[in-house]
């Protein structure tokens, strides 16, 4: 608000000042109250203190601006003249309206230059500094002025394609990262053209996470973005490249009147989906959000930096901080009251107190109550949701698949080199350019091969390395999500495997190279989980009812009010990551592609073991485990209680069973074995018909790999002792139930006989790996997920004091019953052991006593039943709170644990245990039936409340999480089962 220093005769206010000064001196006043009225009696009645509009007539005529003036011109003295369009474009500025104070600001067409000349001839009080808003055009000067200030904006470097200064363009591209003079970014970054107009900005994506590019444009009706499959930066213009900073799909833009007053508004990120959300006049909707104390102060140095008092900017708030990313300047919040008379009151003082201190008026800022008020409740067994966690498997994937192969050519060696595999003896391969050199080299051996020349030495099987190039040319380009090769160094060459075929062995060094494929996401597995995502809101107030139909708008408007703190975890595995996003896609109702979901709303965690483990490095129980399921599926006899008491000491129901239908694992074993081999007989036969030559299998699998996948299979599962290698039986079912569900058009003979002998089997072997009795369950689930238990306790921790999240403004929430509401929702998603693992905490840790509590005991037996933890398979945590309790009351916080063994797969429903209901039920109401389509008495977003603790929700059979959909060839059914605390 500096006024240019400028002769006082050329502003008519200055020499009024003057005047007025004489004539209330003369008058000669004794008090504050009595120089006030003689200063209003002095003032002439026809001066007004003028303040010019002076902009393109499209922002001095919008609502906002309307809005704000109509208010201004209440001030006694104040008047506004708005300068006309025509008069800005086409008359000279010795032309333009007299004022006193000028509220100028540069946007497209509008002539900055004639407004910096007019302010300098005329010497009006400036709202907002001129000369500063040319550093406002220029994203370079605008991250200049932020960092010469010290305001945290996120790690950036300037690429200047200048041809007087080539020294500012030096960019090398990477596959997943760019170089800018010599800083690098890894992907994901974003690519700003300086020119702050020009809004055409880039996010570029990890090949992990899909790759491609999000372009982020000024809005176009419902759109504010687009997904792009070009991963390349742009060649041309000039460009900041910056950091990308994960801020869980919200934006934060803030509006300062001055330096100590400051607006904030949260809205989703245009690079989320690019799905504008709009109001029913068609504006962007966004909701108030309290600023923390630092953000209040980052406020006040951009306004005061930029002297800018109507200022806007954006702010990313990411891993605890507030960067600024973005000054736009002059801007105004729209469709809010509170806004326009705050800011209507704010500007007229400043014009007053500068242009008229001898009325003496008070300094009033509009204060924010930092106090977010107490929903009411109509009881104290009323109880709020505070907190939701739930822990996730992935859903459906292609058969996890391995090929290893001894290599000695040249080319090999050269590769391994070449990315340093000789440091650490091992060396992965998963970004496209090295799978590219993989591929190449196996198509020039080949092409050797093919030849027929004598002179070539090539020891690589022809069939591996067929092998090897049909598995690398699958869906037509890489990803790293897809395949990966290791590459080990052997000093003697590979030792003789009883997998392996016979062969004369070199002592001479050798590389073992492992081609591991599949394990992927399927087209079914993303429906699985977008379905459940969608279904999952029901879990929320005010989300019953069918969730397709009418889809759960009770978390939708928690989420879109900024009062839903949601995180987002997968561990490393792309099956893991794709479904977490998916997930997010149906829970939000987003649209478009996974990948922008997956960079903006999962975290990955992989730091610290959270969701992942090293399944090369099992604990030393684990391995004792597994020896002693070995020893025991040996036994050529019928399973004796002796083998019952060894096998299934906790009783489970599902493993009895399972032992019962096995009798003989040998025997069992043998028929699985003759099954699979009819099964890559019946595949051979089709190879070699004609008609079968181009078949396509589901998601791009070919007959030739199906074979390939099963071959392997047979050749594994029996070793040359005859003995059957029980380790092999998870994947044997895991091939059969896939074939089952997604091939069944193939129409192959006795396949359901093999699945349900493999389940049997593998029903007994996969819970049993994550141990048998209850201590070896409690050590190995302690190995495998002990980080995530105390991230557990952690989350549940009391969550309204938490200043890092979005806060809504109660004193704008109009149409918002309960603002204060604030839910945690915490998402874990992880693979099976870590969902076996955890549920054995639950089960074996000693949280209640089966003996003592009968709905504990009842839900022991129903997870005793449950034969598999399927895809999507969910462990739900919901913490409610009354605020009417005591704090350190036992009766203030409730706990709620539900279950569900994930979508219903091949066998029959009527052999799925039964579950019970959602409320602690006495056993007089047990058989008392509910509406099963509601979860709680949850279904207005006021005063956001449950159901009293002694009314009994009776039992029922499905859950409003369970629909019945069709996805590809598979059923999906998701039964949802409750342990209550």
């Amino acid at each position: 608000m500096e006024r240019p220093s400028q002769s006082p005769d050329l502003n008519p206010i200055v020499n009024l000042w003057s005047e007025l000064r004489k004539r209330v001196r003369a008058r000669r006043p004794t008090n504050l109250t009595q120089l006030h009225q003689l200063c209003q009696e002095e003032w002439p009645p026809e001066r007004q203190i003028v303040v010019g509009i002076c902009s393109m007539m499209k922002k001095s005529k919008s609502k906002p601006m309307t809005q704000i003036l109509e208010r201004l011109c209440r001030f006694e003295y104040i008047t506004v003249v708005i300068f006309p369009e025509d008069v800005i474009l086409n008359e000279p500025v010795d032309k333009w309206p007299l004022c006193d104070c000028l509220v100028s600001f540069h946007s497209k067409g509008f002539p900055l230059d004639k407004a910096v000349s007019y302010a300098n001839l005329r010497n009006p009080l400036l709202i907002n500094d001129l000369n500063t808003q040319y550093h406002i055009q220029d994203r370079r000067e605008v991250y200049r002025i932020l960092q010469q200030e010290g305001i945290d904006l996120p790690r950036y470097a300037v690429l200047n394609r200048d041809p007087d200064k080539p020294d500012e363009c030096n960019l090398v591209e990477g596959e997943d990262h760019v170089e800018v003079n010599g800083e690098v970014f890894p992907k994901p970054f974003v690519e700003k053209p300086v020119c702050a107009e020009d809004h055409n900005v880039y996010i570029y994506y990890p090949t992990s996470a899909g790759g491609g590019s999000q372009r982020l444009f000024r809005k176009i009706g419902s759109r504010s973005s687009v997904y792009s499959p070009e991963s390349n930066v742009r060649k041309t213009g000039s460009y900041i490249y910056e950091e990308f900073m994960p801020t869980d799909g919200t934006d934060v833009k803030v509006y300062t009147v001055g330096p100590d007053y400051a607006h904030a508004e949260a809205r989703k990120s245009p690079a989320l989906d690019g799905k504008v959300e709009r109001d029913s006049e068609g504006k962007e909707i966004r909701y108030p959000v309290m600023l923390t104390a630092m953000e209040k102060l980052v406020a006040r140095k951009v306004c005061l930096a930029f002297k800018q008092t109507v200022c806007g900017f954006d702010l990313l708030r990411a891993n605890g901080h507030s960067y600024v990313c973005d000054v736009n300047g002059f801007s105004f919040v729209k469709n809010s009251m509170k806004y326009y008379d705050d800011c209507a009151k704010i500007l007229g003082n400043i014009v007053m107190r500068e242009l008229a201190p001898q009325f003496h008026i008070p300094w009033s800022i509009p204060t924010e109550a930092e106090d977010i008020p107490i929903v009411p409740t109509t009881s104290g067994t009323m109880m709020e949701l505070r907190c939701v966690i739930a822990i996730i498997r992935h859903g459906d994937r292609t058969p996890k698949q391995k090929m290893k192969m001894e290599v000695r050519n040249p080319m090999f060696f050269e590769l391994f080199d070449k990315y340093g595999g000789y440091k650490t003896g091992k060396l992965k391969l998963k970004k496209p350019k090295q799978l590219q050199e993989v591929l190449d080299i196996a198509r020039q051996l080949l092409l050797e091969l093919g030849d027929g020349r004598e002179d070539c030495e090539i020891e690589e099987k022809k069939s591996k390395l067929e092998q090897l190039k049909t598995v690398l040319e699958m869906y037509g380009h890489f990803s790293g999500i897809n395949r990966k090769v290791q590459i080990t160094y052997l000093p003697h060459g590979q030792p003789k495997t009883s997998s392996e075929e016979e062969d004369t062995r070199k002592e001479c060094p050798s590389l073992l190279l492992v081609l591991k494929w599949g394990g992927e996401l399927t087209p079914a597995g993303r429906v699985q989980a977008e379905e459940l995502g969608r279904a999952f809101r029901c879990m929320y107030p005010g989300g019953q009812g069918d969730y397709a139909g009418f889809p759960g708008c009770g978390l939708l408007r928690l989420h879109s009010t900024y009062r839903h703190d949601l995180k987002i975890y997968a561990s490393d595995e792309g099956r893991v990551q794709m479904t977490a996003a998916a997930f997010a896609k149906g829970l939000l109702a987003l649209e478009g592609e996974l990948t922008p979901i997956l960079v903006q709303m999962v975290k990955s965690a992989n730091m610290n073991g959270l969701l992942d483990n090293d399944s090369d490095s099992l604990s030393g129980c684990q391995h004792r485990v597994k020896a002693r399921l070995h020893e025991i599926m040996q036994k050529d006899q019928e399973f004796t209680e002796e083998d019952y008491d060894r096998l299934a000491p906790t009783g489970a129901s599902s493993v009895v069973n399972s032992m019962r239908i096995v009798e003989n694992p040998v025997m069992t074993c043998d028929q699985v074995y003759t099954l699979i081999q009819s099964l890559t007989s019946q595949i051979r036969k089709r190879l070699e018909d004609p008609k079968s030559a181009d078949l396509q299998l589901y998601h791009s699998e070919t007959l030739e790999l199906m074979l390939q996948r099963w071959s392997k299979l047979e050749r594994d599962f029996r070793m040359k002792s005859g003995r059957y290698d029980i380790s092999k039986i998870p994947d044997i079912y895991d091939c059969v139930k896939y074939d089952v569900q997604h091939n069944a058009t193939l129409g192959l003979e006795d396949t359901l006989e093999l699945f349900r002998l493999s389940r049997a089997l593998a029903d007994i072997i996969i819970p049993q790996e994550y141990g048998i009795n209850k201590v070896e369950k409690l050590d190995i689930a302690y190995a495998y997920c002990l980080p995530l238990v105390k991230k557990i306790q952690l989350d549940l921790q009391r969550t309204h004091e938490d200043e890092s999240v979005n806060k809504l403004h109660p004193l704008y929430s109009r149409g918002v019953m309960s603002p204060g509401r604030h839910v945690r929702t915490r998402l874990y998603f992880t693979s099976e052991s870590h969902v076996h693992s955890l549920l054995s905490t639950f089960r074996y840790g000693g949280l209640l006593d089966e003996e003592k509590d009968q709905q504990w005991k009842r839900a022991m037996d129903y997870l005793g039943a449950v034969s598999e933890l399927n895809y999507m398979t969910q462990i739900v945590i919901m913490l409610y709170e009354d605020n009417n309790k005591d704090p350190s009351s036992e009766e203030r916080f409730h706990v709620e644990l539900h279950f569900s063994p994930g979508v219903k797969g091949c066998e029959e429903e009527e052999k799925a245990p039964m579950g019970f209901g959602f409320r602690p039920a006495s056993a007089e109401n047990d058989q008392k039936q509910t509406d099963p389509g509601s979860l709680e008495d949850l279904s207005r977003d006021e005063p956001d409340r449950a159901l009293p603790l002694s009314e009994p929700m009776g039992i029922h059979r499905r859950s409003p999480l369970i629909r019945n959909r069709k996805t590809g060839s598979m059923e999906v059914k998701s039964h949802t089962h409750n342990l209550l605390l």
